[in-house]
């Protein structure tokens, strides 16, 4: 038994988990906590923290956290509570609903973007527009 050890790890540090390169996950992921994925994951994924896809890895399936960082592969749409980083290095296929949206440059995406937000004042009072954003209508009208 080890004893006088004075490491101790933060609840986030806690819950943080990896799937490590090399490693391949056939099924659906979810917990609570953050989540790096360096191998390969094929199914959906639900988290309640971060999720990381780095580069070199791949994920297919819908995926739900509170922010996301695509540096890999993803093909899945994406609902995010937070920011979502599509890095330079990413190749993204699905759909991302999140509060901010970053695309860096030479990353490729091919889907459709929806992000809720709200129009400076100076451009809703010039354009006569409420202040927010675009409004859906339904299919066919």
């Amino acid at each position: 038994m080890a004893r006088g050890s004075t490491t101790t790890r933060s609840t986030s540090e806690a819950t943080d988990s990896l799937i490590g390169r090399g490693a391949r996950i056939r099924g659906r992921v979810h917990g609570d906590g953050s989540l790096r994925v360096e191998g390969s994951v094929e199914g959906d994924i639900q988290l309640t923290g971060d999720l990381e896809i780095e580069d070199g890895a791949s994920v297919t399936g819908d995926v739900e956290a509170s922010s996301l960082v695509v540096a890999g592969q993803l093909t899945g749409d994406v609902t995010s509570r937070g920011p979502v980083t599509i890095r330079a290095t990413a190749q993204f296929a699905g759909d991302i609903g999140g509060s901010e949206v970053v695309l860096e440059e030479g990353a490729t995406f091919a889907g459709r973007i929806e992000v809720e937000f709200d129009l400076p004042v100076e451009l809703s009072e010039r354009t006569g527009a409420r202040a927010q954003g675009p409004r859906r209508e339904p299919a066919g009208r």
